[in-house]
């Protein structure tokens, strides 16, 4: 699609922004207004439109795409996307390891343990840690925290988090990813730790590289659109 715009904007619309374009505000996918909560997500929204070219590229839209995901989806049914992140914590990649002897084992306490640990710690549960690939249930009085922990999160934070938790295949990591001060490399080296393993163990692929930067970059504009909409 070429691009039928010239001036990029925002502007207020009751208590959110909106990003308008030659002063016309947009709407979502589902037709409803692209209201967003904070100046900051706007802002954020409009550099989108405001660089691209001559001609559209729907791939550099990801804040506009979650913003629709937010509004069209989440906000009508919070509690469908919270069992979706819920189950994600059942099987939370951070708690299934390599068995004890196996040199894995080493490097995955060593990136995923700290972060299980604060977990535990800010939200006061506990997660079973598994050794091979047998499921294990994590306690009910975790799965119930963390769901009242979800429950407080707005339609935007949740959108952000399905994308962040999905692609880290770990709630404990989109949740982490969320904080102000989050190392976002970091995190996604924790994610990737097992892929990143085999890289050493066999060499590198390009294409395994290519598409392992696509996926931080979009785990990236997950947490900027996180914490952009808490104002």
């Amino acid at each position: 699609m070429k691009r039928f715009y010239k001036e990029v904007a925002t502007a207020a619309e009751g208590a959110g922004w909106r990003v308008t374009l030659d002063g016309r505000g947009i709407k979502t996918a589902g037709g409803n207004p692209q209201v967003v909560p904070s100046i900051a997500l706007a802002t954020s929204m409009a550099a989108e439109w405001a660089a691209q070219g001559k001609e559209l590229d729907p791939g550099l839209f990801m804040l506009r795409d979650l913003a629709d995901y937010a509004i069209d989806v989440v906000a009508g049914d919070p509690a469908e996307v919270i069992a979706t992140l819920l189950r994600y914590a059942e099987t939370d990649t951070l708690c299934y390891r390599a068995e004890p002897d196996e040199p894995l084992a080493a490097r995955q306490a060593e990136l995923w343990e700290p972060l299980l640990r604060a977990a535990e710690a800010r939200w006061d549960v506990h997660f079973e840690r598994v050794a091979g690939i047998i499921h294990r249930p994590q306690p009910d009085a975790t799965l119930r925290r963390l769901e009242l922990v979800l429950q407080a999160e707005s339609a935007f934070v949740l959108a952000a988090l399905n994308t962040l938790t999905s692609l880290a295949a770990s709630l404990v990591i989109g949740l982490a990813a969320l904080a102000p001060d989050a190392d976002l490399a970091a995190l996604w080296d924790a994610a990737e730790l097992e892929g990143d393993w085999q890289a050493e163990l066999w060499g590198k692929d390009h294409e395994a590289e290519e598409r392992r930067a696509r996926r931080l970059a979009a785990f990236c504009k997950a947490a900027e659109f996180a914490r952009a909409a808490r104002g």
